[in-house]
Formats: structure tokens, sequence, C-alpha cells
């Protein structure tokens, strides 16, 4: 049953009580951490200034889009592209420099002319936020996919600065878990203005949580753009390479599940080698850029022969050499923001996360280039549209058991393009519906 107790309530207020007390005890912890992965990345410390929401004053109100990494910026871009046709410019915010160069990259007229920022996200705490929206004067703010901050949701509150959630959801352990706890941030997600998520089941977990403007607007990640030349760049690839061989494209690995995949390729490899056939290439793409020397390290002791991207092909996708074509077991995908170059490249995708704990990776991508995909038995996280893609047939979920003997038993294309298409169809138009949530929930005024 929904709560219609006055927000915030009581243990709210605690909660963001103490959550402020957090907030001064951990900085030092916070800025150490972000100096730590600079070493890595250089450009997690850099603009340090803009993480205590320091910018120079603008003069026009902005539209501000949160969208903390990667994933999340293809997920808005197809939002983006649209807001930028009206009269308002926008600032996105971000954690990752991941999801800054994202940007950058997609937009790079709108950056040059004014119409867009890309920044960092303020530390989640109100002189923070203060400062940032005296800078850019946000006529409403857009969180992408699971953003629920307090101090985000909160200094919005204070200043009158509508916050709403885009493309999103509450994955059900979360939700199961926070829901009951006495301090959590379920308690605050009654504080956004108004949630657009991506399916029915998500509308009734945050309808029970209290929240009253609700509106089902789909998968945005189904409209991300998708790059031409990684495409190109891939069937030139297969054709010259690859073509007389399997390719299946491990997606999105985490932390985990390297040693089970691993033991799967150097199983697969031996079953094609005993019935004298060729073995499917695997490509190889880890999730975060700093497992990638780890994951490399893990394919050498194991024996397997493999060829790093970074190495093999030049920034044109292109072999650098013609002598080891087709000689490895393993391309490891040691490379950030070509994953569709990647998944065109295969025959199947296998879409990491889901074999650990940590939950599954979104199979958007590769439905979106009309690949069929298999996931683990943790799709908590991607309950839509996983659950609906199960059902029409493009994707499968199972274990590691099922996966091996599936791998060397079955044909790796277990559906068809037209399913596909009709899935995708069936998933379209979030964009679309989320632009007309928005023109219900907000003031005329506020457009």
């Amino acid at each position: 049953m929904a709560q219609h107790q006055v927000f915030p309530c009581l243990n709210v207020r605690m909660m963001l009580a103490l959550y402020r007390l957090i907030w001064l005890v951990c900085m030092p912890v916070i800025l150490i951490y972000l100096y730590l992965r600079s070493r890595r990345e250089p450009e997690y410390f850099k603009f340090l200034d803009e993480r205590f929401g320091h910018h120079k004053l603008r003069k026009n109100t902005h539209i501000w889009i949160h969208a903390v990494s990667l994933g999340e910026v293809r997920s808005a871009a197809p939002l983006i592209a649209h807001l930028l046709k009206g009269h308002l410019p926008i600032v996105t915010t971000h954690f990752t420099p991941a999801g800054r160069r994202e940007v950058a990259r997609l937009f790079p007229s709108a950056i040059a002319n004014g119409r867009l920022t890309a920044c960092y996200i303020p530390f989640d705490y109100d002189a923070a936020f203060k400062r940032f929206f005296k800078a850019f004067s946000p006529a409403y703010g857009l969180v992408m996919e699971v953003e629920f901050w307090p101090g985000m949701i909160m200094s919005c509150r204070k200043r009158g600065v509508p916050l709403f959630l885009c493309n999103g959801q509450y994955p059900s352990k979360s939700f199961e878990r926070d829901k009951s706890r006495f301090f959590s941030r379920a308690k605050v997600v009654c504080g956004f203005a108004g949630v657009m998520v991506k399916s029915q089941l998500q509308a009734d977990r945050f309808r029970e949580l209290g929240v009253k403007k609700i509106a089902v607007t789909g998968e945005m990640r189904f409209e991300q753009p998708i790059p031409q030349d990684h495409l190109d760049a891939a069937h030139n690839l297969r054709t010259a390479a690859f073509a007389e061989r399997s390719v299946i494209t491990l997606a999105s690995v985490v932390e985990g599940e390297d040693d089970r995949f691993l033991e799967l390729i150097a199983a697969i490899r031996t079953h094609f080698a005993n019935q004298k056939k060729s073995a499917p290439l695997f490509i190889y793409v880890p999730r975060a850029p700093d497992r990638f020397e780890l994951v490399a390290d893990m394919i050498e002791k194991r024996g397997l022969r493999y060829a790093r991207r970074s190495e093999w092909l030049n920034s044109a996708l292109h072999p650098q050499t013609e002598s080891t074509m087709g000689t490895f077991d393993i391309l490891l995908g040691d490379s950030i923001g070509e994953m569709y170059f990647y998944l065109e490249l295969c025959d199947l995708a296998i879409v990491g996360g889901g074999f650990s704990p940590k939950g599954s990776h979104n199979i958007a991508e590769p439905i979106c280039l009309k690949k069929p995909v298999i996931i683990g038995p943790n799709d908590y996280t991607i309950e839509f549209p996983a659950h609906e893609a199960i059902a029409a047939g493009v994707c499968l979920r199972m274990d590691f058991d099922e996966l091996t003997e599936r791998l060397t038993q079955s044909p790796l294309q277990f559906t068809t393009k037209g399913k596909l298409e009709i899935f995708l169809s069936s998933v379209g138009g979030g964009t679309i519906k989320t632009i007309a949530a928005l023109e219900k929930f907000l003031p005329p005024t506020s457009h």
C-alpha cells in the first residue's frame, strides 16, 4: 500500500542529518579515493573544483541532466539530442571521466557553440549543490536510471528545482532490502518531483514507496546512437580475419566471473579440437578499464592465445599486422566506448554481471544490433527488458554449466532477426514517452 505521510518524515530527517555528518567526516577519504583513481585515469582528479560546485556564472537558465557514467550517457543521448532543439541550453553532470568524455564525443558542436556544458556532479552535500544551482539556474533536473542521492534530492527541494528520475528502475533486491529499513534511500524517492520508469512493475514499486507522479516510458537505451564507423569496421574485420569462424562476444564481464569464463573458453577450445573443428573466437570485454591488465594476466597464465585490441588494431579498428589474423583464441577488448564494434563482430553475445551476485548488465546494445543474447541467473538489475526479451525468445538465461553445454551442443543462433525486429518495435519510443511525461509533470513556465 502506498505511503501517504508528509515528506520528509521524522526518520528521513534523522537519516539526512546522519548523512550530512558522514559526508563531513568522510570527505578526506573520498578525496583520497579520487586521487588514487587518478593514478590510472588522471581525469578523475582533474577539474576538482567542479566536484565542489564551483563554476563561472551563466546568464541563461539551463536544463540539467545527470548521467553518472558511460552507459547512462548513452541512454540519455536521444533525450539530450531532442532537448537541444529547444531554447534552453543543457548542462550534463557525471561522476566518471568516461561519462564526461562520451558527451563530448557525441555532441561536439553543441559544446563548441555553448549550447551544452559537460562537468562533474557536485559532491552530495547542500553547499556544493547551492553553488552549482547558482551557476546554472536549472529550470529542472533529469536523473538517469538509479541515482537516488539524498543530498541531491533534498537540495533540489530546498531550492525549488523540480528533479525527475528518467529511465528509472528500483532493482528487486535493492527494493526488498531498502523498503524495510528504517534508514535507506527508499525513504527519499518521494522527494522526486516525478519518476519516469521502464515498466509497470517499476511503476508499482515507486507507487508503493509513496511517489505520486509516475509514468511508464520504457527503456531509452534501445534508442541510443550507434556509431556507423564501428559497424563498418566490424564488417571489414570479420570478412578479413574471421570469415570461417564463429564469434562470441563476452560483454561487460565483472570481477568474480573471470575464472569461470576462462574455464569455459578452455573447455570449448578442447571440445572443438577433439571434434577436429575450428573453435569459436571469443571477444572478451572486461567491464572496467582498471581490470584490463588483470584479465590479460589471467589469460596468459592459462596458456590461451590472445591479442589485445590496443596492440592488434589501430585507431581506425584495422589490423596493424595480418600475420596473426585468426591465430588466437581471445581478442581482449581493452578499450572504452567500442562495445558496438565488439558486438557487431559476433554471432552471439553473452552479457556479464548476471553470472555473479552483482546482477546482469543491460542487454539493449546487442538487441539493438539484432544479436541473440545470453545472460546469467542474476537478472534482477535488468528485469525490464530481460523478462520480456526471454518471453519473446530473443534472450536466454542460464548458469555456467548450462552455458557450457549450450555452446558445445547447440547452434549459436537460437532466434531470428525477424523476432528481434518485432521485439525492438515493441519496446521503442522511450524518448517521446519521456518528453510527453515531462510536459505533463512540469508547469508550463518550466518548459
